[in-house]
């Protein structure tokens, strides 16, 4: 046991510390509509290097020729001028990394492109989770089906034992317990409601982009 916790510990260092410096190996630079002081915040502590158009702020360190540069952050449709060895990304990829603590492909954050939705890196149990947040959960732990199976089984052979704890309950421990039921059956309707909802716009949007293409 005492083993497993210093390993466990171990890797949880390693990965703060990878987190820490996961724009390490980054040189942005930000166009003058981009909201400077957060996304500097942000990509200094998280190790990046960053610098803008002297004319839109002081405390420029390079501008925007800098052969350098990795990432240039822009927040409009188009760029009059495009330096072929850097990526244009619009600026929510720099938080959609942070949220998901890794660095993401940049094709969905080009400029002008639909974004997709800002995930929040929590998800509570229970709770309607969108299906772009399912497919990122799903690339990271590839065994999330064998784990649901798993699970599932061990509910079934746990159904008595629960059925019997139950019976024992004190009548204001099973009063609470029937309220907490209640919640969840009550959560599971909203959660089936907004992904009723949730494919029913998809299934709109289909149906628009097929008329579109005839």
């Amino acid at each position: 046991m005492g083993d497993e916790t210093l390993e466990s510990l171990a890797a949880s260092r390693k990965e703060e510390g990878e987190f820490k410096s996961l724009f390490k190996d980054c040189k942005f630079f930000l166009s003058r509509e981009i909201p400077r002081e957060i996304v500097v915040l942000v990509i200094r502590s998280l190790g990046g290097e960053v610098s803008w158009d002297s004319d839109s702020g002081v405390a420029s360190t390079y501008d925007e020729s800098d052969e350098g540069i990795t990432h240039h952050i822009v927040d409009r449709p188009s760029q009059s001028h495009q330096f072929l060895s850097r990526c244009y990304i619009q600026p929510q990829w720099v938080f959609d990394c942070v949220n998901q603590r890794k660095l993401l492909p940049v094709d969905e954050y080009v400029p002008g492109a639909i974004l997709p939705p800002h995930l929040s890196p929590f998800v509570q149990e229970g709770a309607y989770v969108p299906p772009e947040q399912v497919e990122l959960l799903s690339r990271d732990r590839k065994d999330v089906g064998e784990e649901k199976g798993e699970s599932e089984k061990k509910e079934e052979l746990s159904a008595e034992d629960k059925k019997l704890a139950l019976m024992a309950m004190p009548k204001k421990r099973k009063a609470l317990y029937n309220k907490m039921v209640h919640s969840n059956k009550q959560k599971a309707k909203v959660v089936n409601k907004l992904k009723r909802k949730r494919e029913e716009i998809d299934t709109s949007k289909g149906a628009k982009k097929q008329t579109t293409a005839k």
